[in-house]
């Protein structure tokens, strides 16, 4: 239970203080692109209704929009609020999954697992399905989200048989795992124009991409730093990934 509980409170802390970053990274960085292109969709022409019949159903039909927090302080509050569950949730997987072969020693190993977690949950589904922004058309949900949890487990088994191994055969396997979801391809969005500019779009992937790496990094480096106050319990951590 001891060893339970101080996992718990050990992600906790860094992921905490990861939320917090990136928390004040999207203000600065990604909030005002996302502000700038929902002015593209606000001003996108409303869908018209293919018959009269439809028509006349729609006037009468009550709007049953989905719930969105309000601009300003409310927004930005739920907005620290995902950012700091979703900073203590993959905190959580940092430790256990760096529990398993010793933990992370101190912020230096910290920062490589921060890099390696950036490349299986950012970099590797973003190369496939980089972010979007309103207004932009995208493929199935559904479809999405199986090819990105797909990528995932790829590219960390693939990193695993890398890194942990040794071998060289299972290191190409490791390669060969981790292409194959982009050899088999992400969902692609249908070919229809949106109003939001390339540049724009760019900038965000560029800004997301900024943000989420040091996040990772953050997140990675108060692991290892925070790891001893909470080390009772937890096995001896490893002078490195191997």
């Amino acid at each position: 239970m001891n060893v339970f509980r101080n996992a718990v409170l050990l992600a906790a802390a860094a992921g905490l203080l990861a939320g917090i970053v990136m928390t004040g990274l999207q203000l600065a960085f990604t909030v005002p692109l996302i502000l700038e292109a929902e002015t593209y969709e606000n001003a996108m022409p409303a869908e018209e209704p293919a018959t009269a019949d439809e028509a006349a159903a729609t006037e009468h039909e009550p709007e049953d929009e989905a719930w969105a927090p309000a601009e300003g302080m409310e927004r930005t509050v739920y907005t620290a609020l995902a950012n700091l569950v979703t900073g203590i949730g993959f905190a959580l997987v940092l430790v256990c999954v760096s529990g398993l072969v010793g933990g992370i020693s101190g912020w230096r190993a910290g920062l490589l697992w921060g890099f390696a977690g950036f490349a299986v949950f950012t970099l590797a589904p973003g190369l496939g399905l980089p972010p979007e922004l309103p207004a932009m058309q995208a493929a199935d949900l559904l479809t999405r989200q199986t090819w990105w949890i797909g990528t995932v487990i790829a590219t960390a088994a693939g990193l695993a048989l890398i890194v942990f191994r040794r071998n060289p055969w299972l290191a190409v396997l490791g390669i060969a795992v981790i292409v194959a979801p982009h050899v088999i391809g992400a969902p692609q969005p249908p070919a229809e124009e949106t109003p939001v500019p390339e540049e724009l779009h760019h900038r965000f992937v560029v800004a997301v991409t900024i943000t989420s790496l040091v996040f990772w990094l953050v997140l990675g480096i108060a692991v290892g730093l925070l790891r001893p106050y909470f080390s009772k319990g937890l096995a001896e951590p490893q002078q490195s990934l191997a």
